[in-house]
């Protein structure tokens, strides 16, 4: 491993089994993230990643799983298996957590982080570095900095504040591939599955990393530390896995790891009825024309408010539902889909799949498009309806009247150690048992949603003299119906000071075994309702430096 090596665990003439100072499983962005932490240092890493450079049908199939909880979350599309991870699939959202994040608060069960913002603040900027946001973009306790796109409603300061993001322009697996491949001292495997870690006679310690690809090589990684970064469902699954030595799996002493599994629960909690609906919708916006905004807002729940009403974070983000669109600018959106060519590409055909299965917008049944020559003729005896619109879209303008407004609230979930992730009977391609998830809510997070639609509906409507209509299923009992999750999977192997209460301590090391890291939103105590990549990224550094302490490597970088 003298030089980087970007290999195939599915081309036969690769070796089966490897040597490193420091092993780590998975390939997103937490993985990437510590992995570049040891360029130009002569530590050995072996980054071992299930998915290869692009989507892959029988590589996602090893996501598989079943959904066993009140809550339906299908594992097989709630993430993806491929260099980069799910953030593949992300919108780029980046926000930083604030003290209100992370204390423990007396109304909300089991939370509390054994961190502040102070202990993230200097992480957090170099997480900015690492997702490529402009450096112009100061932040603070919760927020970056504005200025945004367009100006943002005054909101009442005792219910709602407005909280500014900053947007990534990258994927991780595209960015940083080619840093991958020529980082010294690294070899990375792709279709490399880790199957299991095996443990010393006490299970204090990993002495290897078994893994596999779905054609039948089987091989080991051995190595002085080890990291798990392989996401909030399968970080609890290869501990779980990790069960020859220590019955129930690898730091499962107390029952802990896959407990505590949370999401952002999302549902359409209502919609606004106004004669000028874009005026609550426009300054909240993620792009203007076809420029995405390096910065853009959402509208949260304010600190007094959780408090007051002692209900969990959440927020809310109203979506414009178009109302009739003008014949001719729909003549012109069937000749642009007529004339674009079809998907045939297994990796576009997968992510085109899981973004549907991941859509955290109002939902709607779209028109099939005309054939290219009806819709032609129909732009030609329409053009003026397009030269409108240009003239809305110059003007900075909506080329289409709203016919009312979605909001849609993202919410934060209580901590639950009956919410898990467990394994079931049936095995993969590679002979492994397949996740359960048990996904569970609380009368908690039932009365945040409640309480956060009648705080923020009819303040919201009123900002555009509108009416707000409350979601149905916010009032017939049947949240089902109304809920889904949102692919933030945090939790399950949570971060506590003591063993008695969490998988890892406040370094991510796994309570009771010696060599062992995690890394990712799966260390999250609690969620609130921040995007969760920014600061995972931000951990995830936090863990490098420290594993760079424990290998020995110098300011110099020199082992």
């Amino acid at each position: 491993m003298e030089n980087a090596v970007l290999l195939d665990y599915l081309d036969p003439s690769v070796p089966n089994d490897y040597d490193a100072d420091l092993c780590i499983v998975g390939g997103g962005p937490a993985g990437i993230a510590i992995a570049r932490a040891f360029a130009g240092t002569r530590v050995r890493v072996c980054l071992v990643e299930g998915g290869g450079l692009t989507g892959e049908d029988r590589t996602q199939a090893l996501y598989d799983g079943r959904s066993i909880g009140p809550y339906p979350l299908d594992a097989g599309t709630a993430r993806m298996r491929v260099l980069g991870g799910s953030c593949t699939l992300w919108g780029g959202g980046c926000i930083p957590f604030a003290d209100s994040d992370l204390e423990p608060r007396e109304w909300v069960p089991d939370s509390g982080w054994p961190l502040r913002y102070a202990d993230l603040a200097p992480w957090y900027a170099k997480a900015q570095a690492f997702c490529r946001i402009d450096a112009s973009h100061g932040f603070g306790p919760g927020a970056f900095d504005g200025p945004t796109a367009r100006p943002l409603l005054d909101l009442a300061p005792e219910a709602m504040t407005n909280f500014i993001f900053a947007r990534s322009p990258i994927t991780f697996g595209d960015a940083y591939r080619e840093d991958l491949h020529e980082q010294p001292h690294l070899t990375a495997l792709l279709h490399a599955n880790a199957m299991e870690l095996d443990a010393n006679t006490d299970a204090s310690a990993v002495t290897g990393l078994r893994i596999g690809s779905v054609d039948g090589r089987r091989g080991h990684v051995r190595a002085r530390h080890y990291v798990l970064a392989a996401g909030g469902i399968e970080n609890a699954r290869i501990l779980l896995l990790s069960d020859t030595v220590a019955p129930g799996g690898l730091g499962n002493d107390r029952d802990l790891v896959g407990r505590y599994f949370m999401d952002h629960p999302s549902g359409t909690i209502g919609s606004v009825y106004a004669a000028q609906p874009d005026r609550l919708t426009r300054p909240y916006e993620r792009s203007v024309g076809k420029r995405r905004t390096p910065v853009a807002a959402e509208i949260g729940l304010s600190t007094d408010a959780q408090r007051t009403h002692r209900i969990l974070n959440g927020r809310v983000h109203p979506f414009a539902v178009e109302g009739d669109v003008p014949r001719g600018l729909r003549a012109l959106r069937d000749v642009r889909a007529a004339l674009r060519p079809p998907v045939r590409d297994e990796s576009a055909l997968l992510e085109a799949r899981l973004c549907a299965a991941l859509q955290n917008g109002p939902s709607g049944a779209a028109a099939m498009p005309q054939g290219l020559v009806v819709s032609a003729l129909r732009l030609g005896l329409n053009l003026g309806d397009v030269i409108r619109a240009v003239s809305q879209k110059i003007n900075d303008r909506p080329t289409v009247r709203s016919g009312h407004v979605d909001l849609v609230g993202f919410f934060e979930q209580a901590p639950n150690r009956d919410s898990r992730i467990t394994l079931g009977d049936d095995r993969d391609a590679l002979g492994l048992r397949k996740v359960q998830v048990d996904w569970r809510l609380t009368d908690l997070d039932r009365h945040s949603w409640q309480t956060l639609t009648t705080i923020t509906g009819d303040r919201l409507a009123a900002t555009c003299d509108g009416r707000f209509e409350r979601a149905a299923w916010l009032s017939d009992g049947d949240v089902t119906a109304g809920i889904h999750g949102t692919a933030h999977h945090m939790g399950t192997t949570r971060m506590a000071t003591s063993p008695t209460q969490g998988v890892v301590d406040v370094h991510g090391k796994v309570h009771g075994v010696d060599n062992l890291h995690v890394a990712g939103s799966s260390v999250f105590p609690t969620g609130g309702w921040a995007f969760p990549t920014f600061t995972l990224v931000a951990l995830s550094l936090r863990l490098a430096e420290h594993l760079r302490m424990l290998l020995g490597v110098c300011e110099g970088g020199v082992v």
